[in-house]
């Protein structure tokens, strides 16, 4: 498994879950910083990175491209630093490896986590 985190996530983050085992880089040492959001999804396509964000425009660009890939993993709480969010995080990954393998959007908050197969 392959992560590349959205800039709206915390650098921090990459080695939380690299010290976990799961291989992980931040789109901040790969491109600008203001790249589109559908640039980032080309690139992690290509890639075959699966995208972490904050961010809900990454779903309406699943949803309108209708691509099966690649998976996308929304974090929904108000905070997401890794302290507060980890647990959930690594939680939701292990449970979910496969299905991130095959192409999902997987929606992660404190209480539930969902699961929505591609393409939507």
């Amino acid at each position: 498994m392959k992560l590349l985190l959205d800039m709206n996530i915390s650098p921090r983050w990459v080695d939380f879950l690299q010290k976990h085992g799961i291989r992980t880089v931040h789109w901040s040492t790969l491109g600008a910083p203001d790249a589109a959001d559908s640039h980032i999804m080309a690139f992690a396509r290509e890639h075959k990175y699966i995208v972490f964000t904050h961010d809900l425009d990454f779903s309406a660009i699943l949803a309108a491209s209708g691509d099966t890939k690649p998976s996308v993993i929304q974090l929904r709480t108000d905070d997401i630093s890794p302290e507060a969010s980890g647990a959930y995080i690594l939680t939701a990954l292990q449970q979910m490896q496969a299905e991130l393998k095959d192409g999902v959007l997987l929606t992660i908050d404190t209480k539930r986590s969902r699961v929505r197969v591609l393409p939507l």
